[in-house]
């Protein structure tokens, strides 16, 4: 792993962005987060991390309370920000255009969103028709995640009632096992579904979908965000025309 905090462009080096996006899921509900959990996150030792928390702190994008809490500054949010938006956006341009899944559009936008100018960036947005939220339906930005709703824990939806899939958070998008779950199940942004039970002896919810039933743990529903009932589709963006191949979606990811 590089050890600089910047690359030779000015833009934060491969390590750095890695350590801005993790802060900025960690952080996002303006809970201060520790380096330890910053290490886990990344699969780092704990001094590695406090090396680079450490480069971050003095290039002023991240504050250390008394008590060792990491916050993003101003600054650390403005560029976690701008590393998200490429991220979010190459994610857009490999899944409804090239056609990859979820989990695999994960790592192949973390592998390119260095990479990309500014010049391809807002060309890409503009073609994607500026999308203020990734594919799994988190805000591109700090502007974009004031002027939408916070949405309710799936695990905390009503035993009979229908609600919307609104966004799978970056806390769960690291779990790529559980991205191609929701994928192959069909339990993507704006669909509606149907609950069948919540059961907290089986540490289990069920429900009933596009692709029919399917269930998993109350911890991994935690991390999924719903609306109830049907939600305005004016929340969940949708590919202009002529950035679709053919003009239509990509193959569905297979079942099996």
């Amino acid at each position: 792993m590089t050890r600089r905090v910047h690359e030779g462009d000015g833009g934060p080096s491969e390590a750095a962005q890695a350590y801005l996006l993790a802060l900025r899921s960690m952080t996002s509900d303006g809970v201060p987060t520790m380096t330890a959990a910053v290490a886990r996150r990344l699969g780092v030792s704990t001094q590695a991390a406090s090396e680079m928390v450490g480069r971050l702190a003095a290039e002023g994008l991240v504050t250390l309370s008394e008590g060792r809490e990491l916050s993003l500054t101003p600054a650390g949010q403005a560029a976690a920000d701008h590393v998200f938006r490429r991220h979010a956006l190459l994610e857009w341009l490999l899944i409804k255009v090239i056609g990859l899944g979820w989990a695999e559009s994960d790592e192949e936008a973390a592998r390119l969103q260095g990479a990309l100018s500014t010049r391809v960036e807002d060309r890409l947005a503009e073609l994607l028709g500026t999308p203020e939220t990734c594919p799994h339906g988190n805000p591109i930005d700090t502007a974009a995640a004031r002027r939408r709703p916070a949405g309710l824990p799936l695990s905390e939806a009503e035993p009979g009632s229908e609600v919307t899939i609104y966004r799978i958070t970056e806390e769960a998008e690291e779990d790529a096992e559980l991205l191609a779950y929701l994928e192959r199940s069909g339990l993507v942004p704006g669909t509606v579904v149907a609950v069948i039970e919540v059961s907290a002896a089986r540490d289990s919810i069920t429900l009933d979908g596009p692709r029919g039933r399917s269930s998993m743990g109350l911890r991994p529903a935690a991390l999924i965000r719903v609306l109830p009932g049907h939600a305005d589709g004016r929340l969940f963006h949708k590919l202009p025309t002529a950035a679709k191949p053919e003009g239509r979606e990509p193959a569905p990811a297979p079942l099996g």
